[in-house]
């Protein structure tokens, strides 16, 4: 963005909750506004933005004649009986969105990155022309591959959403027993906790002590913010196997009783 002469304007959200506000919409688009972008399930806070979320950024795009740039790739791994709600599907934006997907995240699939995009003509028009330059082609095998995985009927995504979900379940209970302050989440394959809770203050040194002390990797979710960072929460990743979740939460019990 900023190469093609963009001015990046940051919408800085706050846990717990993370959500969208008029006051902050308002401060970030003017008549010089020409993309929102937005991802949504949100990585890394694995939130899910409410449909009044969606609808004021909506009402933005369309006073200012916007258009929404959203990275959905976490669409079906969504947890709770929860359903993905495209920004494109509410009124006004079907003209004036692009839906990014992914193959890698739907299918656990990490390596193969394959994604998809859906918009109006005109706009996939110009980013037909950007793939050509940019990235200029993908291994037609996978293609056929996500086609056909894309193909599946509705119970093969609802197992894997269930069997995250057990993930999920098994990683946050032991989190909290063990006296953590969890964050819900939502969706993705990611869980935060509010280590201002544990007296932390600062998120990338206590993530540097639970590698080199206790031997578990967590990301300090400042490093996604580009201002304003909020540095009391912490992301681990539970798409593991069963005993390596225990096994770090096994680790992990020490980190509450040295905070004790």
């Amino acid at each position: 963005m900023r190469r093609a002469g963009g001015v990046p304007r940051f919408v800085t959200l706050q846990p717990p909750h993370f959500r969208l506000t008029e006051e902050a919409l308002a401060a970030a688009f003017s008549p010089r506004t020409k993309v929102a972008l937005l991802n949504n399930p949100l990585n890394p806070t694995a939130t899910i933005f409410p449909d009044e979320d969606l609808a004021l950024l909506a009402r933005f795009c369309e006073r200012f004649d916007a258009v929404a740039l959203c990275d959905e790739v976490w669409e079906h791994v969504v947890f709770d009986g929860r359903r993905h709600r495209p920004l494109i599907a509410f009124p006004g934006m079907r003209e004036r969105t692009v839906k990014v997907g992914s193959a890698g995240k739907i299918f656990n699939l990490t390596g193969w990155k394959v994604g998809f995009v859906c918009a109006a003509p005109p706009l996939l028009k110009v980013l037909a022309k950007a793939h050509q330059f940019l990235t200029f082609t993908t291994p037609p095998n996978l293609q056929a591959a996500v086609a056909y995985g894309l193909a599946k009927e509705d119970g093969y995504f609802e197992g894997l959403r269930r069997d995250l979900a057990r993930s999920r379940d098994r990683f946050t209970s032991g989190l909290e027993a063990l006296g953590f302050r969890v964050i819900p989440a939502e969706g993705t394959y990611f869980v935060n906790i509010d280590i201002g809770a544990l007296g932390e203050e600062d998120d990338v040194a206590f993530c540097r002590r639970l590698v080199l002390d206790h031997g578990v990797a967590a990301i300090p979710v400042s490093a996604f913010y580009a201002e304003g960072a909020v540095r009391n929460v912490v992301r681990f990743c539970f798409a593991k196997r069963g005993a390596t979740l225990d096994a770090a939460l096994d680790r992990l019990g020490g980190v509450v009783r040295r905070a004790a």
